[in-house]
C-alpha cells in the first residue's frame, strides 16, 4: 500500500525564489492547457491529448517562452497531465468543471520528477533548485510516487508517496455504522460520538479574531480608495499595513485548517482502533448541503469530505471493509428497533420517537441503521 509522508523544507532565499518560479510555470502551464482544451471546445474540436500540447510548449520554450527554461522540464509537462485529467474526469461525471487556477487562492504546489528526487541525511534534492535541508529524513532506497512541493502560507513542504507493508490486523465482528453531521462530527454505532470541533474555545476565539481582521482590512481599503474616471470607478491602494494584516488573515486560516484536519485524524484513529470487519457510513449530498445558507457555513467547517476519505484510506491500511451506503438510504427516519419509517421526521427533530415506544436520540439511530446496511438487504 502507498502512504504519503509530507516532510518540511528548510529553503534559503535564493532557492525560495526558484520554488516561487517553479509554482508560478505549472499554474501559467496549466491555465494555457485549459484555455487550449476550452477553445478547441468551443470550435468544435476533439479533445487534445497531452502529448500534443507538450509538443506546442516546447516549440514556444524556443520562441516566445523563453523563461520556461529556468525551471524544470517537469513541472510544466505534469501541469498539462493534470489538467487533461481534470478536463477528462468533468466529461465523465466524475468531478466538477476546472477552473482556471488565481495567484491568490489556488494552492501553490508543483510536480518533482521521481527519477531526479535524491535523498540524503535530512536533505532532498529538487530538479533546479538544489539540495534542500529538510526537517526529517525521507526514506532511502524506496520506490517514490507522485512527489509534490507545496506552501501553506508559512512553511514549504514535500509530500511523497512511498510503499510499505499493511499491518496485520485481527478484526472483530462488528458492523459499525457512522452518522457525520453538523451538530456532532460524529456518531457511531457502538456508542461513540464525537464533538463538532468548530464549537471549542480554541476556534471560537481564533474565528473571532479573524471576524476583526477582516473588517480591519476592509476598512484600511476604503481609507485608501482613490476614484478614478467615473463616479462607479476607484482604485485601491495598498499599504504595507494592508499587506501585513492580510498575511495575519492568511495564518488564522491556516492556523483553523491545521486544526480541523488534525481533530479529523485524531477521530478516524480512534475508530478504526476500535477493529470492526466493516465500517458503513452514508454517501452525503455535500453540494446539495452547501446551497442551504443557513447551514452552509457550518457544512464548510465540519470537512465531511475529508472525513470520508480520510477514514477510507485507514479501513485500506487496516484491511477493515469500507461501504458507503446508497445516498438515498433512509438512516435517520427508519426505526432501528421495528423497522417502520417515519416520513415526517423533520431536521429540527433530534430525538426520534416511535409508535413501537422506542425513544432515542435521532443520530444514533441513523448510525444503528447503517451498521445493518445491506445485512438485512
Amino acid at each position: 500500500m502507498i502512504l504519503a509522508k509530507k516532510i518540511r523544507l528548510y529553503p534559503t532565499a535564493e532557492q525560495e525564489y526558484k520554488l516561487w518560479r517553479s509554482v508560478d510555470t505549472a499554474r501559467f502551464i496549466y491555465n494555457w492547457a485549459l484555455y487550449k482544451q476550452e477553445e478547441n471546445y468551443k470550435n468544435g474540436g476533439k479533445f487534445i491529448k497531452d502529448n500534443d500540447l507538450r509538443k506546442e510548449i516546447t516549440q514556444l520554450k524556443k520562441d516566445e517562452l523563453t523563461w520556461l527554461n529556468e525551471v524544470s522540464n517537469n513541472v510544466a509537462k505534469q501541469a498539462v497531465k493534470d489538467c487533461c485529467n481534470a478536463y477528462k474526469n468533468f466529461f465523465k461525471g466524475l468531478a466538477d468543471k476546472p477552473k482556471f487556477k488565481s495567484r491568490k487562492k489556488s494552492k501553490p504546489s508543483f510536480y518533482n520528477d521521481t527519477s531526479k528526487l535524491k535523498a540524503k541525511e535530512k536533505s532532498v534534492l529538487i530538479e533546479k533548485v538544489g539540495w534542500i535541508k529538510t526537517k526529517e529524513q525521507i526514506p532511502i532506497g524506496v520506490k517514490y510516487t507522485n512527489p509534490r512541493v507545496s506552501y501553506d502560507n508559512k512553511y514549504w513542504y514535500i509530500s511523497v508517496g512511498i510503499e510499505i507493508n499493511q499491518p496485520l490486523v485481527k478484526l472483530t465482528d462488528e458492523s459499525l455504522g457512522i452518522d457525520v453531521g453538523v451538530k456532532e462530527l460524529a456518531v457511531c454505532s457502538n456508542g461513540m460520538t464525537f464533538k463538532n470541533i468548530n464549537k471549542t474555545k480554541e476556534v471560537r476565539r481564533l474565528k473571532k479574531s479573524l471576524k476583526r481582521k477582516q473588517r480591519k482590512v476592509s476598512l484600511k481599503y476604503e481609507m485608501n480608495k482613490i476614484k478614478k474616471g467615473g463616479e462607479n470607478r476607484c482604485q485601491f491602494k495598498k499599504t504595507n499595513n494592508i499587506i501585513k494584516l492580510e498575511k495575519e488573515i492568511k495564518l488564522i486560516h491556516r492556523r483553523l485548517s491545521n486544526i480541523r484536519l488534525n481533530y479529523i485524524h485524531q477521530v478516524t484513529t480512534k475508530i478504526v482502533k476500535t477493529k470492526p470487519s466493516r465500517v458503513v457510513m452514508e454517501d452525503l449530498n455535500i453540494k446539495g448541503m452547501m446551497k442551504n445558507k443557513h447551514l452552509s457555513e457550518a457544512v464548510a467547517e465540519q470537512s465531511l469530505y475529508n472525513f470520508k476519505i480520510i477514514m477510507k484510506y485507514k479501513c485500506e491500511f487496516y484491511g477493515i471493509e469500507f461501504i458507503e451506503a446508497d445516498r438515498y438510504f433512509p438512516s435517520s427516519k427508519l426505526c432501528s428497533c421495528c423497522g417502520s419509517i417515519k416520513k415526517d421526521l423533520k431536521l429540527k427533530d433530534r430525538t426520534y420517537k416511535c409508535s413501537c415506544g422506542l425513544n432515542i436520540d435521532r443520530d444514533l439511530n441513523a448510525s444503528i441503521n447503517l451498521s445493518r446496511y445491506e445485512l438485512a438487504v
